[in-house]
């Protein structure tokens, strides 16, 4: 059975978004990392679409999306147009499509625009000296605040999710991944700690912390001491995750 919601900008092209997904494992052109879940284009009439794949999860999870939770399909389709809604950038929702059975819950497809741009915040993480590498990071702290004034926890806050576009010195963003989120009040806590997954460096954690203590006109060395300590816990999780699943590798060898 198959559950499906188009926008009504692409209803008049619902046939051939049914074609896309329908025939998604066969055509397409692969885009970006293909690890953990399938990305694709497609071209649907005079724009290209961008299809995630998303995995059957797992047995649980496959019982708790078909009765409990909407699916990440849906929530990313939902958050999208909620995210537009808010004046934050994201690339324009197309339809998201789910394949279920009477008890299990089956393939879901996210369907937006493929939007073009000329880097993600990944690229600042790798290069120190990008050009123009603390003004586009301050754009960066800026925008973030600009999310947690609107409202918007957005918990995939990591260097591949935030695409940026470049013009005339001017940057503006674009979230992406967009299944885990929420929308409510946040506090000084949880709004600095929102920073924790996005690199490693102190230098640019410095840099954030200056900006973004300058928009909520709080002490720098507060900003700067939760930011880094969180940084620097996260990443201790990190590599204690990694550890762990390589043990559990070897074991089952």
């Amino acid at each position: 059975m198959q559950n499906k919601q188009i926008y009504i900008n692409y209803k008049p092209n619902e046939e051939r978004l049914d074609y896309i997904v329908n025939n998604f494992d066969n055509e397409g052109e692969n885009f970006g990392n293909q690890d953990r879940n399938q990305l694709k284009l497609f071209k649907v009439n005079d724009i290209t679409a961008n299809i995630k794949s998303f995995r059957v999860p797992n047995f649980i999870n496959q019982v708790a999306y078909r009765f409990f939770r909407k699916s990440k399909a849906q929530r990313s389709y939902e958050y999208a147009l909620r995210l537009l809604k808010l004046g934050i950038g994201t690339p324009q929702p197309v339809a998201f499509y789910e394949y279920v059975t009477s008890c299990l819950f089956k393939k879901s497809y996210y369907i937006s625009e493929h939007l073009s741009y000329d880097l993600t915040y990944r690229e600042l993480t790798l290069d120190l000296n990008y050009p123009n590498h603390e003004e586009i990071l301050r754009a960066f702290t800026r925008f973030t605040y600009h999310l947690h004034e609107k409202g918007v926890h957005f918990l995939d806050h990591s260097p591949g999710n935030t695409l940026i576009k470049t013009k005339n010195n001017k940057y503006s963003f674009y979230l992406v991944d967009l299944n885990r989120m929420e929308f409510k009040t946040l506090d000084f806590e949880t709004r600095i700690k929102n920073f924790s997954k996005l690199t490693v460096h102190k230098s640019m954690i410095e840099i954030m912390s200056d900006e973004y203590a300058k928009c909520c006109n709080e002490d720098y060395n507060r900003v700067f001491e939760l930011m880094w300590s969180s940084t620097k816990k996260f990443q201790q999780k990190y590599w204690r995750k990694i550890k762990l699943k390589k043990k559990l590798k070897f074991w089952k060898r």
